[in-house]
């Protein structure tokens, strides 16, 4: 596999870095994360205008037809400096669905709006009881007389759901919660009677919510593409998300292992600086050997994910978010480590970091649930040609 960037990839990483280095400097993510929003509207109308919302979205609805590739590039640098926008909630999680799920006229009604910075989204499909299934479906959606239908049901951990001004909701119209059939989407505003939204802050400073419905009329134009059908299209954005959130954690590790280095070079003790001792040199070396081991895993899943076998995608997917899950706990736990006391502060950027890899892990599935799907996804698919995942899952269970 060739794994060059591109001339116009390039300079996507290049544009984003200079960017989050001059205009995201750590102290000006401590003010907006003490604001209302929790979140700067002028970053994310420079997403908008620089085009990093539509980058992966099709040109005939406004955006640069790119692939992940282009969302692991900007995930990678963001996780570096740790950025608040609704970047993966929106740009990636929602809009995929929406690009997936949707008919052609209803793509082409929603996603302008996202892409210019003018709209945010949220998927409100993950239940309490799924524990990361993303079949699990217990919100019903009744239909009545008119064509339309009453929502009922409960959504929790709807990330970036407090600042979403439509949310994506699934609900089932017909079949039992675990079936694949029977799952439908509809995109519903937040304000309207019959929805409770309770939002909160994540310990990473992000923010979610818990929605409620109860008795919520929606009429047959809420309706996202065919109903019952929206299992695949589900399915898929869930993937480009966790290839996202793959990304944005090897961006933060990569943070850790620069930032504690550095740490390492310039604190002094018993006469020296710490760099010169050997069992602090071996266990940066050991963190620098987890974050490479990431990064090669993300790559694995980037290629995969293109592919149109999904069990496949499954299998490199969850095995890259396994380790990378793992993998980010264990730099993250040693950065903090070989700071010392420094590393918990709160004026201090590994301890936010440590934060927002302790989340990933756990977001979307944690390892433990990716490593099931992975040995699931191996059983089942029918390629014929051996491929590494069984390797990548063995050092992913080894991973300190």
């Amino acid at each position: 596999m060739d794994f060059t960037l591109s001339t116009e990839q390039a300079i996507l990483r290049d544009t984003v870095r200079r960017y989050c280095q001059e205009r995201y400097r750590f102290q000006d993510r401590l003010a907006l994360l003490r604001s209302r929003e929790g979140f700067s509207r002028e970053h994310w109308k420079t997403c908008a205008e620089l085009g990093w919302i539509g980058a992966a979205l099709p040109e005939d609805v406004g955006g640069f037809g790119g692939s992940a590739i282009e969302l692991a590039l900007i995930l990678e640098e963001f996780g570096r400096v740790l950025v608040l926008e609704p970047f993966l909630s929106c740009a990636v999680l929602a809009a995929q669905t929406l690009n997936l799920a949707g008919l052609e006229k209803q793509r082409k009604q929603w996603l302008p709006a996202v892409i210019k910075g003018e709209s945010i989204l949220a998927l409100a499909h993950f239940e309490q009881e799924a524990r990361g299934d993303l079949r699990f479906v217990e919100a019903r959606a009744a239909p009545v007389a008119n064509g339309g239908y009453v929502l009922s049901g409960k959504k929790s951990m709807v990330i970036g759901g407090g600042n979403a001004d439509q949310l994506i909701v699934s609900a089932r119209t017909e079949g039992a919660s675990h079936d694949a059939h029977g799952i439908s989407l509809f995109v519903v505003s937040p304000g309207l009677p019959g929805i409770v939204r309770r939002s909160y802050r994540t310990v990473d400073g992000g923010n979610a919510s818990e929605v409620e419905f109860d008795g919520l009329k929606v009429d047959k134009t809420a309706v996202l593409g065919v109903p019952g059908e929206a299992v695949t299209a589900l399915e898929h954005a869930v993937d480009f998300a966790l290839v996202g959130v793959c990304a944005e954690a090897v961006g933060a590790m990569d943070s850790v292992v620069s930032v504690t280095r550095d740490y390492l070079r310039t604190r002094r003790a018993y006469g020296t600086t710490l760099s010169t001792l050997q069992a602090l040199q071996h266990r940066l070396a050991d963190m620098l050997v987890e974050l490479e081991l990431a990064r090669s895993t993300l790559y694995r899943a980037l290629a995969a994910l293109a592919s149109p076998d999904r069990w496949a995608r499954r299998k490199a997917v969850s095995a890259a978010k396994a380790l990378i899950g793992r993998a980010g706990r264990y730099v993250g736990s040693y950065g903090i480590q070989l700071h010392g006391g420094i590393g918990m502060s709160d004026e201090y950027i590994v301890g936010h970091l440590f934060k927002r890899l302790t989340v990933i892990e756990s977001v979307f599935g944690n390892s433990d649930f990716h490593l099931n799907q992975m040995m699931e996804a191996s059983e089942i698919s029918a390629a014929a040609t051996p491929e590494p995942t069984a390797q990548l899952a063995h050092a992913a269970m080894a991973s300190p």
